[in-house]
């Protein structure tokens, strides 16, 4: 019951928190794009900060962070791997869904950065037309960031990978670095309740350019799947859950 009762405080102060720190840094974020990074920044920071000690829940990243440009795929569990990865990025541009840039103060950010909006069901425009805006410029370097299965899929769900990562990988020709979680045996996506332990987001080693789209998708989720059940199996996970 404890428990329960310090995930709600947690949840209400990191959902109060958004909107406080959004219009405490909009005035660098309207003239600068560093301002709305810095501001993404800090929120991230904030609600891993918080979480240990009011939930209990650490957050650690392993692994090699990139800081060049990449293509990052990445599995998706909870609103925490998001949280984790963007802190840890220094220019991480997320592959979204289209909706997000309509939400309050999150949506002005999310424009503010370059992120890439896309509409589900017409992925394949949404690559073709962010293919061109990185070609010509529009879009800033940094580390694009897709989720291959293109939702968030709890602890032990089988979702296939789409094959958006695989053309972005061709066109980018950039090194593609995969990365695992167990970000969703704490922070499930659906519900309010949070376990503490350590959550964990883990940068893999880089798939080079150059493989077919049938051997890079192979490797993507063959890693991914490995890396992400042996953090869960970690973390005390169980499949039965």
């Amino acid at each position: 019951m404890l428990q329960w009762i310090r995930s709600f405080i947690y949840i209400i102060q990191a959902t109060v928190a958004m909107p406080v720190i959004g219009l405490a840094f909009a005035p660098w974020a309207m003239f600068s794009k560093t301002g709305a990074y810095a501001a993404c920044k800090a929120y991230a920071a904030w609600c891993m900060w918080t979480a240990r000690w009011l939930i209990g829940l650490r957050c650690e990243v392993r692994g090699n962070v990139p800081t060049t440009e990449v293509l990052v795929a990445a599995k998706h569990q909870s609103f925490l791997d998001i949280l984790i990865i963007f802190h840890a990025l220094p220019r991480a541009k997320f592959i979204m869904k289209r909706e997000i840039l309509w939400t309050p103060v999150i949506g002005q950010y999310t424009k503010r950065m370059q992120m890439i909006a896309v509409d589900r069901g017409k992925r394949g425009k949404a690559i073709s037309k962010m293919m061109e805006d990185v070609h010509a410029g529009r879009i800033e370097p940094g580390q694009i960031v897709i989720y291959s299965q293109g939702t968030r899929v709890a602890p032990g769900a089988k979702v296939p990978y789409k094959v958006g990562t695989a053309v972005l990988y061709d066109q980018l020709q950039q090194p593609c670095v995969p990365v695992a979680t167990n970000a969703g045996h704490f922070w499930p996506r659906r519900g309010a309740y949070r376990r503490p332990g350590l959550a964990v987001v883990e940068f893999l080693d880089p798939i080079q350019p150059g493989l077919s789209k049938d051997a890079f998708m192979a490797r993507l989720e063959q890693t991914v799947e490995a890396s992400s059940n042996a953090l869960l199996k970690e973390a005390g996970w169980q499949p039965h859950e």
